[in-house]
């Protein structure tokens, strides 16, 4: 139900018995998402609003995220890569058409994940998300809107790579290597901004003293590398005499 007090307000979802004002399962005991809840919007008053900042800014401080030798190994391959996918893109002729844009794509891309690596940006958005639901009641049933958020991720991530699959069309198997190291990296983030905590879990277990994390974020940027220096040797060959 809105509320009448003065101030600024945000509409957001109203949660109805299915949340903190009752049970949060259907009466087969499974969590589910009322989607029509949505038309019935809340409202979040000032007073709200700054304990939601409050809260997050005490969860999270603008710092180094990951000072270890393999957080700025990771920083290093963000910013290498980055270099080479610029230099590609400055040497890639201008036919066939979308690799240009392709190859721009990724350099703004692995320029704000080298930055957004210590920074850990993704952090500060799942602190503002739990404390905004501490502060609106729907905390304990958090696991809904975690799966809600994957499927949108994911539903964003398939239509930005059905995108840039039609703009790389006819390009398609030189920058193959490019596109899945894009995949893997994007699918890393996107596990890691959610905050799931069994997806956590999954991402920290080690194999053969490696953490899968780090397995899965180097192994796309490994790709990227790979495409980018592929183009560059196949420009140097190409090269008139």
């Amino acid at each position: 139900m809105a509320r009448s007090e003065p101030g600024l307000f945000i509409e957001i979802r109203n949660h109805g018995p299915g949340t903190a004002g009752g049970d949060c399962c259907g009466s087969d005991g499974a969590a589910d998402i009322d989607f029509g809840i949505v038309k019935e919007s809340a409202l979040i008053t000032w007073p709200e609003l700054r304990q939601i900042t409050d809260c997050t800014f005490n969860r999270w401080h603008a710092g180094i995220g990951d000072p270890s030798l393999m957080g700025w190994l990771t920083v290093f391959a963000y910013a290498l890569t980055c270099a080479l996918a610029f230099s590609v893109r400055r040497k890639l002729p201008p036919h066939p058409a979308g690799q240009r844009f392709f190859w721009s794509c990724l350099v703004l891309l692995l320029a704000f994940l080298a930055i957004n690596k210590q920074l850990d940006l993704q952090s500060l958005a799942t602190a503002s998300a739990r404390c905004t639901a501490k502060v609106q009641g729907w905390y304990a049933d958090r696991r809904n809107f975690q799966i809600l958020a994957i499927l949108s991720f994911i539903a964003i991530a398939c239509f930005a790579g059905l995108i840039l699959l039609w703009v790389i069309r006819k390009a398609f198997w030189r920058n193959a290597l490019a596109l899945a190291g894009l995949t893997a990296v994007l699918a890393f983030v996107m596990v890691r901004a959610v905050g799931f905590h069994h997806m956590d879990a999954l991402i920290k277990r080690e194999i053969s003293g490696l953490r899968l994390n780090w397995i899965l974020e180097l192994s796309g940027i490994a790709l990227i590398c790979a495409n980018a220096v592929y183009h560059l040797l196949r420009s140097r060959r190409t090269r008139p005499r």
